[in-house]
């Protein structure tokens, strides 16, 4: 949660779905977090702060390596964007886009050496019966392999069960799609959350909301916090 006065981003889903479509097709070469529409100029990284909003929660996950561990060792020591996902999703307004947003702010990120071993990111599949350790190493393809300045893990559970305090920490609800539709698809409402080093959610991005030079100068906020100084 934002405190500063600059005008909102906020606009319809439709209006940033059609912008971001665009800026992200036209940034793709140039590796880099596309500019946010020309009405709206987000501040400037570390001229506001962003209040906490709550714990991570944690609990018990595998990742894409199927090796165990909980999920507090991905939400503390650096500034976190976790994204909520599951790889079977076909909105194009849902993972799909979360997955290419997150891909241009770290390309972006990862041109600033503040940003180096002191950002990750956090992919987490809340669909444990498709979503295996295999899929998710699948679906993270290069980005699973590591050595990279700004990582980027993807993370499954062992069960619904593992999953279920995880989702209700995060306010993520899950419910399967009415019947007539795609078995594998589920309702949800896309949310990623910016997490700082020490466990705390300090922003939550809707699709109305994922701008992602926004994001951007939230984490280098995060990291001015910290004392880093940015690029």
């Amino acid at each position: 949660m934002k405190t500063w006065t600059t005008r909102s981003p906020h606009a319809s889903n439709r209006w940033v779905v059609l912008v971001a479509a665009a800026l992200l097709a036209a940034a793709a070469a140039a590796h880099e977090a596309p500019r946010v529409p020309a009405d709206f100029d987000p501040p400037a990284p570390g001229s506001y702060r962003l209040e906490r909003i709550m714990q991570a929660p944690d609990g018990r996950i595998v990742d894409a390596k199927n090796k165990r561990a909980q999920l507090a060792a991905y939400t503390h020591g650096k500034v976190t964007l976790l994204s909520l996902m599951y790889t079977a999703c076909s909105d194009e307004t849902g993972c799909p886009l979360a997955f290419y947003t997150i891909d241009m702010i770290k390309r972006d990120l990862e041109k600033s050496k503040a940003a180096r071993g002191r950002v990750q990111v956090v992919s987490l599949s809340f669909d444990p019966e498709h979503d295996t350790p295999e899929v998710m190493r699948a679906y993270g393809g290069k980005h699973v392999k590591g050595g990279n300045p700004v990582p980027w893990h993807f993370l499954t559970t062992a069960s619904k069960r593992d999953l279920a305090p995880m989702l209700d920490g995060f306010g993520q609800d899950v419910s399967k799609a009415a019947k007539g539709q795609a078995d594998k698809e589920l309702v949800h409402v896309l949310k990623l959350f910016l997490i700082d080093k020490d466990g705390w959610v300090r922003e939550i991005y809707s699709t109305s909301y994922l701008i992602p030079q926004v994001v951007v100068n939230d984490i280098k906020t995060l990291l001015i916090e910290d004392g880093v100084k940015v690029n």
